[in-house]
């Protein structure tokens, strides 16, 4: 009995010390797994701050690129900026130089050396300027524009000059109107400057005048229909009263002034052909001017008034031929002398008003 005891109790002596062997053994494990995971955690850590620096600098060197990028790119568009600014300091220069050397080109020129050339197209010819359809147009809006014309002078005629702005507006959008058919020549004055300046061929100048005449005609049927359908309560259609024994000068004189002005007016509206609203009103304004000073000068000076027209297409029909006569030769004289002042002379002071128009530019390197 006594040996069965002693060996349970050295049974329950060595539980107790494995106990106490396993206990000291659990706590180093527990310690050795927390230094691990302390370790772990301290590399995870300065793992996470390196890749934070890592972005950081990524970041940085992203910023610097960008940056650089963008003062490269401002300093290509300075330097393309500065060689743009260059090039037309160049080209500036250049047509400065150009001009000079022009202008002195212009001044060593005789004056008259090639005043007389041909300026319209050589390949215009009376064989081929019917073969273009533009021609056609051309003709159309001369016939056009004078009949609006007429109504517009016959207007004049009837009513006065109550307004000139009025007339000068209503003027300046005939102009308009048709300017891009045919220059908007408009009055056979003008047509012969054309003519003779050699800006147009003689075949469409001769057809120019005919469709200016036929124009005229229209605007008069027009007027004409007018009257006929108001009666006696109408007024007459305008017409040019005759003239005194001895006003022929006289009247010549006004005829041949506004000759020279609508001319010479002309000439110069044809330097602004590129803005149409400045050659109508550089236009308008020239027949504008003869207007005037032939309505002060027949009615203030020579006692005569609506005896001047200074178109000859619109002349034509306020019956400035003579109708009736003792005889045949004294009709053929009032006729010729009809033609000679309201058709003849007025072309012929149109055609010097272009020639002295162009001598001028020659003179101021104008042209």
């Amino acid at each position: 009995m006594a040996t069965k005891k002693s060996k349970s109790a050295n049974k329950a002596q060595k539980g107790d010390v494995s106990k106490e062997k396993t206990v000291p053994k659990t706590k180093a494990t527990s310690e050795v797994k927390e230094i691990k995971d302390t370790k772990e955690l301290d590399e995870v850590e300065e793992t996470t701050q390196v890749e934070e620096v890592e972005e950081d600098e990524i970041k940085d060197d992203s910023e610097s690129k960008d940056t650089s990028h963008d003062e490269k790119k401002a300093e290509s568009k300075a330097e393309a900026k500065k060689e743009e600014d260059e090039e037309k300091e160049v080209a500036d220069s250049k047509a400065v130089a150009a001009d000079i050397a022009a202008m002195t080109a212009n001044m060593k020129r005789p004056v008259l050396r090639g005043f007389f050339e041909r300026k319209y197209n050589e390949k215009e010819s009376i064989t081929t300027v019917f073969k273009k359809r533009r021609f056609y147009g051309a003709l159309l809006g001369e016939l056009i524009g004078t009949m609006f014309l007429t109504l517009l002078i016959f207007s004049m005629f009837l009513m006065g000059l109550p307004s000139i702005a009025t007339y000068s507006i209503a003027l300046i959008a005939i102009i308009l109107g048709v300017y891009a058919f045919s220059g908007a020549c408009l009055n056979p004055i003008v047509t012969a400057g054309m003519m003779a300046t050699r800006r147009i061929s003689v075949i469409r100048g001769v057809m120019y005048i005919i469709m200016e005449i036929v124009g005229a005609w229209l605007g008069w049927l027009i007027f004409n229909a007018f009257h006929g359908v108001g009666g006696e309560s109408a007024y007459d259609v305008p017409s040019i009263a005759a003239l005194a024994d001895g006003a022929f000068w006289k009247m010549a004189s006004i005829e041949i002034m506004g000759g020279l002005i609508i001319g010479f007016g002309y000439t110069r509206a044809i330097k602004y052909r590129r803005s149409a609203l400045t050659f109508g009103a550089v236009v308008a304004g020239s027949v504008v001017l003869a207007f005037i000073v032939g309505y002060v000068v027949s009615a203030a000076f020579l006692g005569a008034s609506n005896n001047f027209v200074m178109n000859p297409a619109i002349a034509m029909m306020l019956q400035i031929f003579p109708t009736s006569g003792a005889d045949f030769g004294e009709i053929f004289g009032g006729i010729m002398q009809a033609l000679s002042l309201y058709v003849l002379l007025p072309m012929c002071a149109g055609a010097v008003g272009f020639y002295i128009s162009d001598f001028v530019g020659r003179l101021s390197n104008d042209d």
